[in-house]
């Protein structure tokens, strides 16, 4: 074991039920590197099964030292076959990856898999050697162990992964919770798959366009990773994934904590000599060459910009931005654009968007919210089905299909004109086969069109109508105005958007953002 980083620090020891393994002899503190090794044997990258893989395979075990060949040799080999195909077999279950391909290593393939790992194995190409980190503190006695597969997918994904290419089942503390505790470590842990995909989909083109969501996205992840544990290996990357939102915006004060934060978490993974780390370092002492900063300045401050006096939670509200609770509405229509998305912002049909949508059960889904899609009707053809061209607020043109039991006949033709503004609640982004993005509509009692322009000051109404139908779920401003068939134009005259919200308000209206989105929409 001469390639420990520091000799005495493990042992190799046998483990019920696993073989041999890692073992610490001391107290290993979080951060300590406690394995910098070479390969013994390499093996190029996507090399298939082939006669000159097996002699060059062979030539380098003929090579090794007889205690490096007996090591080898000993270790565990999950594909039996002939002599000829031994060597391939150690190979191909206990390789670990390197730049260029994969590699054995004497001290390093030993150490046991557990979805809940201690430690973090990485190559560090600074070095060229296999390091091994501890991710915690480690008690002497405790065995060392690491992740043979992505730790972020849930129990039933990583257990089929681990049989298939493994052969075992694991048995880890994560893997033994309790059926209640299993099931929410599962949740969260699929939460934050589907939060990466969220937040990496549009790449610079979701930074860009909807950086507070994106950035609430990242936001919820870390949460989720520090309910699931302290100092998940995820952390790091979301951090420098928030560094990378502020810093599209010109916010280096909120870049540079970021990315201190992904550094330091980096450090505890792969050492103060991982080029990871020692780039991350740099960019946190220099934000503006973060590659994202220069396209915005929405957000612009300062580095030293970092606000003092404030306590833990105050901080972390400044860090991620987050909108306090009960804060009044800034004057204008469209300010409030979680109430009026645009379409880059609506949530995705193939996403259940926490943002948008709850559910009792983790099974049936509704909406958490209130939200409405307004855009102009740009173009539109009245053929098998109604099928428009629509502009959102942003400039964005999209297609609208009605997949209504009437195909959109239920809207009547007078009310079908170019210019006019169409206002969709609940709206989600679909993706359609045969068009580019946009709404598919099924619900004819959630639209509505209306003589209103997006591009003027919303002044050319006098007065509101319906929006919706009255439902259970979405009752009507008429059902509080004492009884009347319809509120009257003095109420919510179009020009007096600001004395409308309260009027709304006072009449006893429960549902506060889809108050404003009637007593905005003038038809």
């Amino acid at each position: 074991m001469s390639s420990l980083a520091d000799k005495g620090m493990i042992t190799l020891r046998e483990v019920p039920g696993k073989g041999e393994g890692l073992i610490a002899t001391r107290k290993i503190l979080k951060g300590t590197r406690i394995l910098s090794e070479e390969p013994i044997i390499r093996i190029p990258e996507d090399t298939p099964d082939s006669p000159a893989l097996r002699a060059s395979i062979r030539r380098q075990v003929d090579e090794l030292t007889s205690d490096q060949r007996r090591a080898f040799l000993a270790m565990c080999n999950i594909y039996p076959g002939d002599a000829a195909s031994q060597y391939l077999g150690i190979i191909r279950t206990n390789a670990l990856p390197i730049a260029s391909g994969s590699g054995i290593f004497l001290a390093a393939c030993r150490i046991n898999h557990a979805c809940d790992n201690n430690a973090q194995k990485g190559w560090n190409e600074g070095i060229k050697r296999h390091t091994v980190h501890a991710l915690r503190d480690i008690d002497k006695g405790e065995e060392i162990t690491i992740t043979y597969v992505g730790v972020l997918n849930n129990r039933r994904t990583r257990q089929e992964a681990l049989r298939k290419k493994f052969k075992f089942t694991c048995s880890c503390r994560l893997c033994s919770l309790p059926p209640h505790l299993s099931a929410e470590s599962d949740r969260r842990l699929d939460e934050i798959l589907e939060l990466d995909g969220r937040i990496g989909r549009d790449g610079l083109t979701g930074i860009l366009s909807d950086p507070k969501r994106i950035l609430r996205y990242v936001d919820r992840q870390v949460r989720l990773y520090n309910e699931q544990g302290p100092d998940d290996t995820g952390l790091p990357r979301a951090f420098f994934d928030a560094a990378q939102i502020t810093a599209a915006h010109g916010d280096l004060a909120r870049a540079r904590v970021f990315t201190e934060r992904a550094a330091a978490g980096w450090l505890v993974l792969g050492g103060d000599d991982s080029l990871r780390v020692l780039k991350t370092k740099q960019l946190a002492r220099n934000p503006s060459s973060h590659d994202t900063y220069g396209n915005s300045v929405a957000w612009k401050t300062a580095a030293d910009d970092v606000p003092l006096g404030l306590d833990s939670n105050e901080f972390e509200d400044w860090l991620w931005k987050r909108e306090k609770k009960n804060e009044p509405e800034q004057p204008g229509v469209f300010r409030n654009q979680a109430t009026f998305p645009s379409f880059f912002q609506l949530p995705d049909e193939t996403d259940v968007d926490d943002d948008f949508f709850e559910s009792r059960d983790g099974v049936n889904y509704r909406p958490r919210r209130h939200w409405c899609f307004l855009a102009e009707i740009v173009d539109f053809v009245p053929l098998f089905r109604l099928q428009m061209k629509i502009k959102d607020v942003t400039g964005q043109t999209i297609p609208l299909f009605f997949y209504t039991d009437r195909r959109g006949s239920e809207i009547a033709p007078s009310q079908i004109c170019k210019g006019y503004t169409i206002a969709v609640l609940y709206a989600q982004q679909h993706a359609f086969a045969f068009s580019e993005p946009g709404i598919r509509h099924e619900d004819p009692t959630l639209v509505k069109v209306c003589l209103l322009f997006l591009s003027g000051r919303l002044s050319c109404g006098t007065f509101l109508t319906y929006l919706v139908t009255p439902t259970p779920d979405i009752p009507t401003v008429a059902r509080q105005f004492d009884g009347v068939e319809r509120p009257s134009p003095e109420i919510l005259d179009g020009n007096k958007w600001h004395e409308n919200m309260p009027r709304v308000r006072q009449a006893g209206y429960t549902f506060e953002e889809v108050c404003e989105v009637l007593a905005v929409l003038v038809l």
